[in-house]
């Protein structure tokens, strides 16, 4: 397991005599043969700037630094992938703070590029090099064509073919999961939002959040496009929106209207289930399914990170409760990072969250964060780190009736 590193210019090496480490937290870890697969289809390999990585010295045994020239390779995994350590790296320059990003530890072994990560989906439906991006241009011009006074398509197609937003893109292909954002507002400042950071935050958000309220006539074109086969989804609360939930009231007319004239596929909010009676509504309304963006079901972390502007974290196990009793299928987004999700702490907190509310699908994504800043911000680990691997294995064990996945499924047919 031969330690990855890039070179000033960018190129890619793998280096005989380290071998390669990986992070769990703040902790430099040795990675295990089990926790390595083939780096996936759809995956990036990018360098870290402003860090020095950190290998085993195959013939010492020690660990020690690379020279300041030389950066830490990490790639960023596919949906479908749970990342199970970080790159092994020092920062070269700690005022400096890494794009909004997901690392994971890659090594070159037998040949090949291999990363810490666990498949916890199926990566096909959403495995980048799925989206034609010739047919995904006709598609874009065809919907700007057909409707050339709504504003939403044309948020979306810069989305689509600007941002390569898969969700966006699948709006404009009527395929698998499309995007129909609604909300310019949050009643959240989360801490690593990607489409809204303050000017004094030290990283930029990576892409636009949408500037106007669109109307109930232009969300209604977008859905009754999509929602065109039964396995259509169609979610409010995209990444470059804010709380869909703040729009609750064109959501439910937009709703209402679609369902007079399609019963085809499902409606989906992406949502941090804060404003409990807007979510009661939206649900009343008819949805289908519901995924809930969550960090940790402990009430400190979770304000650290998401900062709730007039609501708690009881709100948003209200929201998930109400939301499963009246029958929709709901899941978390949860927001997971090496060395902290799999605190003990964390991981009983989660269990009792997820048997609270009748969770029936934990979406393991990601967490896109400058490690140090965030490891800066959360409470300090009170007991055992257990690894992500085990993590996982311990959800299993204790939730036999939540699937653990990576993305928005389809409901299963109850029995």
């Amino acid at each position: 397991m031969n330690l990855v590193y890039a070179d000033e210019q960018g190129n890619v090496f793998d280096h005989p005599e380290y071998l390669a480490l990986g992070r769990s937290g703040e902790m430099i870890v040795e990675l295990l043969e089990d926790e390595l697969v083939p780096l996936p289809e759809g995956a990036t390999l990018v360098g870290l700037p402003f860090t020095r990585p950190v290998g085993l010295n195959a013939e010492t045994g020690r660990m020690e630094l690379l020279p300041e020239e030389l950066q830490a390779v990490g790639a960023l995994l596919p949906q479908g992938f749970t990342r199970l350590a970080l790159p092994g790296y020092v920062k070269s320059d700690k005022t400096q703070k890494l794009p909004l990003f997901g690392y994971s530890a890659v090594v070159w072994k037998d040949g090949n590029f291999f990363v810490a990560a666990h498949q916890s989906d199926d990566p096909e439906p959403w495995n980048p090099l799925n989206c034609d991006r010739k047919e995904l241009g006709v598609q874009v011009e065809h919907l700007l064509a057909k409707y050339p006074e709504n504003r939403l398509i044309k948020h979306l197609s810069n989305c689509a073919l600007g941002y390569e937003c898969l969700t966006a893109s699948n709006t404009f292909l009527s395929r698998l999961e499309g995007a129909v954002p609604v909300s310019y507002s949050c009643n959240a400042g989360c801490f690593g939002c990607i489409s809204e950071q303050p000017d004094d935050s030290g990283f930029p958000a990576p892409q636009t959040r949408m500037n106007f309220k669109p109307t109930v006539d232009e969300i209604v074109d977008i859905m009754l496009e999509h929602l065109k086969g039964p396995d259509s989804i169609i979610s409010f609360g995209q990444g470059c929106e804010g709380e869909p939930s703040t729009q609750a009231k064109i959501i439910v007319e937009a709703m209402h209207r679609v369902r007079s004239q399609n019963s085809q596929g499902y409606i989906n909010i992406n949502t941090n289930a804060g404003l409990t009676d807007h979510i009661r509504a939206i649900v009343d309304a008819g949805l289908d399914l519901m995924r809930v963006s969550t960090i940790s079901a402990i009430d400190e972390h979770y304000n650290a990170y998401y900062k709730p502007r007039a609501y708690t974290l009881t709100n948003v196990e209200k929201s998930l409760k109400y939301a499963s009793d009246k029958g929709v299928y709901t899941s978390i987004n949860y927001l997971i990072f090496p060395g902290v999700t799999d605190r003990e702490e964390e991981i009983e907190a989660m269990i009792g969250f997820a048997k609270r509310t009748g969770l029936r699908l934990i979406q393991m994504r990601n967490l896109n964060i400058d490690p140090e800043s965030y490891l800066e911000l959360i409470p300090k680990a009170q007991g055992e780190i257990y690894g992500m691997k085990q993590m996982l294995e311990i959800f299993e064990s204790e939730l036999p009736d939540v699937v653990i996945g990576s993305y928005t499924h389809i409901p299963p047919v109850r029995t």
